[in-house]
């Protein structure tokens, strides 16, 4: 494992790509790994200022007693373009900080997890990219072997993920294919440039 030289290394690709895949690899060869899904559910649950601004922005219908209903937030964002725009810019800034204090406690090169890499900033806050890559049936299969949702379901959030307009890709983009076919193992050791 590669000591810390300062890099920071994110792990991107649209909803069934297989990040979580590369991740656990990466967490196996010893690598930390920041999520920042699970970590934006732990900030939602906890930071009352998030709650506040998802009742004033999104609807106090997703908030009871002190707790986020995510089946009802789900509701109201996946069907509405901009309570999913606002809910990003709540959450975004929170994520953003807490990976930078994440990133003090780390000695090694350290890998973030995220669908959403551009319309987070985190493009910004990384070294290089491991944009993951399979093909869209097997997207929608996987995401509908994991969840209860229908391959409608699946599509909307794909088609809401992939709305959003990059003008640029990270300078220092790697593509990992995840299909199935291509072992993932050497491709990730291969960027890495480790033996295997």
């Amino acid at each position: 494992m590669k000591k810390n030289d300062g890099k920071l290394i994110a792990v991107s690709g649209g909803i069934g790509s297989g990040k979580s895949v590369i991740c656990k690899i990466l967490s196996n060869m010893g690598y930390p790994v920041y999520d920042c899904d699970s970590r934006a559910k732990i900030l939602m649950d906890n930071d009352e200022k998030i709650k506040n601004d998802i009742i004033r922005l999104i609807s106090p219908d997703v908030v009871t007693d002190g707790c986020i209903d995510r089946k009802a937030l789900s509701r109201c964002v996946f069907n509405d373009a901009d309570a999913l725009e606002a809910l990003n810019g709540i959450v975004h800034s929170s994520v953003r900080a807490d990976l930078i204090n994440w990133k003090r406690t780390i000695d090694t090169i350290g890998f973030v997890e995220t669908a959403i890499l551009y319309q987070s900033g985190i493009d910004k806050m990384v070294d290089e990219v491991w944009e993951v890559m399979a093909p869209m049936d097997i997207r929608v299969e996987r995401v509908m072997s994991r969840s209860n949702m229908s391959a409608d379901e699946v599509m909307a959030r794909i088609k809401l993920q992939d709305a959003y307009e990059v003008n640029h890709r990270h300078a220092r983009t790697f593509r990992i294919i995840n299909d199935g076919l291509f072992p993932v193992l050497p491709q990730v050791c291969a960027i890495l440039s480790v033996d295997y």
